[in-house]
């Protein structure tokens, strides 16, 4: 699942370039990390608390 997630952030982040480039979004990628900043950290922190991590059974 974690690679998963990575695979859909990666097509997202490229999708919001590709249409910026196009001019069909007029979006400022700084604007916006800088006010949904600690939104993204709770989302991390989320996504670290909820992944099932390198457990090993004996």
């Amino acid at each position: 699942m974690r690679g998963n997630i990575g695979a859909i952030v990666l097509i997202l982040v490229g999708a919001f370039f590709l249409l910026s480039n196009l001019g069909l979004l007029n979006i400022s990628l700084r604007e916006l990390i800088a006010t949904w900043w600690p939104l993204i950290l709770i989302l991390l922190g989320i996504g670290m608390f909820l992944s099932p991590g390198d457990r090993r059974r004996k």
